[in-house]
């Protein structure tokens, strides 16, 4: 067996029987791309490569047919390979990703220039209506370039997705292969999460005693991720509001902030208009119950040896979302307990769900925090109730499957590939968002 078919499907498989013609360009940022590839792979997909002349001094087709369990395509023959993976009838490829493009590739495209066999794809897939995607890579003088901007706006015009480089050391480098892939999954989504904006609320809340202290409540955070990204990966218009996280937060997921809980429901009532046209809002948060009238500067302990703290409830934040979130959106509640019994979980999680006037609430215990494993309950106001266990990104993956087959009885409210989609269609969504460019990929 070949290594590719090892890896295949390790990640998930919302890729299973999707074909993606990976073209490449002569970047140097081409060395990446057996790693594109196989991110691809993990999560189902079958990659087939095409290659540009000058790609293959920079990568070679050795190397790609490691990566892939197949040879890349370098030249065209009388196989008619773009007409054959991307024309019409069987056989058709889903979508044709071109990573790295370059700055010549990208004009060269949108000109209409069709010299390599990189670019003699790109005609067929855009002619065709085969989806599309660019992942540019560049120095970051040829990406300021009037013509180069200009090029890739018109392609974005067609309906092309811009998988966005990242800034650093003065080159646009190659986004990481994590977010190609998310932009591939996200574009490529089928079913009744697919173009529907879906709110998840995580992190710990954190209420100020002084002006560098606080209480807070013991949260990594990483349901709320796992939610987000894999809403994401199902084709979700995904907004994290997120308090105190102690994971980072994948870079293609838009997100705004909050500390308090009274931070929090100021955000709700900002974005109030958001929540009710929300599908669904998510709310693994662990929210304080308590809270306390803040001091101003630093408390100095020499002066106060002992301090004792009133604190007062915070308000009800599920009551409040639904206010802001009423029906048809689905709103799913947590419940954390520590050290209940299954009994107790359950009595808890049902009176929440009943007094919250949430759709779903999900109760788990204190024992999982910081476990790579979690077990939930979910109760649901249908009258569902089942035990999820298992690694917390596949419980969150089976939470996303139970409540799109929900979903999927209410109508969306709009077509899922509605050309705003199209334009950001990347799996990118449109924002300003650059602190959350952690990191950079090796290549530029």
């Amino acid at each position: 067996m070949h290594p590719s078919r090892a890896i295949r499907g390790h990640r998930s498989e919302l890729l299973a029987g999707r074909r993606i013609v990976l073209g490449i360009s002569g970047s140097i940022a081409a060395i990446e791309t057996p790693r594109v590839a196989r991110e691809l792979i993990r999560h189902g997909a079958e990659v087939i490569v095409v290659m540009s002349r000058e790609a293959t001094r920079l990568v070679t087709p050795e190397a790609i047919g490691f990566a892939t369990g197949r040879p890349p395509i370098v030249e065209l023959t009388g196989e008619v390979e773009h007409v054959s993976l991307l024309g019409p009838g069987a056989g058709r490829a889903d979508l044709l990703l071109l990573a790295p493009a370059t700055a010549n590739t990208i004009s060269k495209i949108a000109q209409g220039i069709d010299d390599t066999p990189v670019t003699s794809f790109a005609s067929v897939a855009l002619g065709g209506g085969v989806p599309v995607l660019v992942a540019p890579a560049m120095h970051a003088d040829m990406a300021r370039n009037p013509a180069v901007k200009e090029n890739l706006e018109r392609l974005r015009s067609w309906g092309v997705g811009i998988v966005a480089p990242t800034a650093a050391e003065g080159e646009e480098k190659l986004a990481g292969p994590e977010e190609i892939a998310a932009a591939v999954l996200h574009r490529l989504a089928r079913g009744p999460l697919a173009g529907r904006p879906v709110v998840v609320i995580g992190g710990a809340a954190r209420e100020a005693i002084d002006a560098v202290r606080s209480i807070t409540n013991e949260s990594s955070g990483a349901t709320a991720l796992a939610l987000a990204t894999l809403a994401h990966y199902r084709g979700a218009d995904v907004e994290l509001w997120a308090g105190a996280l102690e994971l980072p937060v994948p870079p293609w997921i838009p997100v705004r902030r909050w500390r308090s809980v009274a931070d929090l429901l100021t955000l709700a009532r900002q974005r109030r208009g958001e929540l009710a046209r929300a599908a669904a809002v998510i709310v693994p948060a662990a929210l304080s119950d308590y809270t306390l009238p803040p001091r101003s500067g630093k408390i100095s302990s020499r002066d106060e040896p002992r301090l004792t703290l009133t604190l007062e409830r915070t308000p009800k934040v599920l009551e409040e979302i639904r206010r802001r979130a009423p029906a048809p959106t689905r709103l799913v509640g947590f419940k954390l307990l520590a050290g209940a019994g299954s009994v107790t979980l359950e009595t808890e999680a049902r009176a929440l769900l009943e007094s919250s006037g949430a759709d779903w609430m999900i109760g788990n215990d204190r024992a999982v925090m910081g476990s790579p494993q979690t077990q939930v309950l979910i109760l649901t106001r249908r009258g569902d109730r089942r035990w999820l266990r298992g690694p917390k990104e596949e419980v969150a993956g089976k939470i996303l499957d139970d409540l799109s087959r929900e979903l999927a009885e209410i109508p969306a409210a709009g077509p899922p590939d509605t050309p705003a989609r199209a334009r950001s269609g990347s799996g990118r969504p449109r924002r300003r968002r650059p602190s959350h460019r952690r990191r950079a990929p090796r290549s530029s």
